[in-house]
């Protein structure tokens, strides 16, 4: 059963920038590596102009790539650049890529769906980056962080979970994306990517305060 969500603008908050950078430093969480072989579970989820995608309408013949993103979080920011352009070269491959934006976007404003879609504008996004607003699909998925990637073979079958590349902010890595390029690359090729698979690190999911 997909796991649907809706577009809600109403109610964002204001948060201060200072007490948000500091959050933001704090909070670095790794992947919580979802067991290889799990199958992708099913979503439905829209874009921040409420045009509804599903798991299967965006699967390629070869795979999909899930990922847990953000506007805001610096882990992203640093690998944004060449994220969009390996999306876009194994897009083009025949794997299907989505980016997932579950944050709580009343105490998180930046993540919300208007800067989204700015964000998408910006940076030529050819994958849809959706919302999930009820944060299900995160929890789903087993989700921690952003980014957290999630590659799954043509059948559907994690076959990767693990970094872009060893690159962090601060640490003078060059962001490359060797790591999910080579996990791409062995689907096209009809290969499975290693085992040997190091966890993404980067800012924790903003979860929602349980009432």
């Amino acid at each position: 059963m997909a796991i649907h969500a809706s577009i809600n603008y109403l109610g964002l908050l204001s948060l201060n920038s200072h007490t948000l950078s500091k959050s933001i430093i704090m909070a670095r969480t790794p992947s919580n590596m979802l067991e290889l072989g799990t199958e992708a579970p099913d979503f439905a989820l829209p874009d921040p102009h409420g045009n509804m995608f599903t798991r299967d309408q965006i699967a390629g013949k070869h795979g999909l790539l899930v990922v847990f993103y953000c506007n805001h979080c610096p882990f992203v920011k640093h690998i944004r650049e060449r994220f969009v352009q390996i999306s876009s070269e194994y897009i083009d491959k025949g794997i299907g890529v989505v980016a997932i934006n579950s944050n709580d976007v009343e105490n998180y404003p930046d993540d919300a769906p208007d800067k989204m879609a700015e964000e998408s504008k910006i940076y030529g996004y050819r994958f849809p980056y959706l919302f999930d607003e009820s944060q299900d699909v995160a929890r789903a998925y087993n989700a921690a962080c952003t980014p957290d990637f999630y590659l799954f073979d043509k059948d559907l079958k994690l076959v990767y979970r693990g970094q872009f590349d060893a690159s962090r902010p601060g640490n003078n890595e060059p962001v490359t994306g060797a790591d999910l390029k080579a996990a791409m690359q062995a689907l096209v090729d009809g290969r499975k990517p290693t085992e040997d698979q190091k966890p993404s690190l980067g800012c924790n999911i903003k979860w929602k305060q349980q009432s």
